[in-house]
């Protein structure tokens, strides 16, 4: 999940708090990961533009990264989103996310900044608020405590 959805779930003002946070909930009984990078961006997102306490936006982020595996850029993940920058045009951060998340196996990323439905080396960006993205949000993402998604 980009940074974006974590921030979503964790703000119940945003008008996207609730089906982020379904998101969030169906994704951590899924074999889902995250990586530090989206964790330290949700950190600085909920520090500077929601303007929470230095406590609160640490407790946030301790409770989300409870959820999930959290899996670390490496070196050659800088390589990989470097080139993707200069082939496909990609922000460098956006790079950088992609190319973590392709090397930890993930064929999805949710976000809503990316284009959505383009695959890219076999990871495929998904707007998860996209009512066109359902199915493949269920197949993706099973359904909470064995009900329906």
């Amino acid at each position: 999940m980009d940074t974006n959805l974590l921030v979503y779930a964790t703000d119940a003002s945003s008008d996207k708090h609730a089906a982020a946070s379904r998101l969030l909930e169906r994704a951590a009984e899924a074999d889902s990961i995250q990586t530090l990078q989206s964790l330290g961006e949700c950190f600085h997102v909920l520090r500077r533009k929601r303007h929470l306490g230095l406590g609160l936006a640490r407790t946030t982020v301790d409770n989300l990264r409870r959820l999930f595996p959290i899996v670390e850029h490496r070196l050659d993940d800088l390589d990989a989103a470097i080139a993707v920058v200069g082939a496909h045009q990609i922000a460098f951060w956006d790079a950088m996310l992609w190319a973590t998340s392709k090397r930890a196996g993930c064929r999805f990323i949710l976000s809503e900044d990316f284009q959505d439905g383009r695959t890219l080396d076999g990871v495929t960006f998904v707007d998860p608020f996209n009512p066109e993205n359902a199915k493949l949000l269920d197949l993706a993402l099973p359904s909470i405590n064995g009900g329906s998604p």
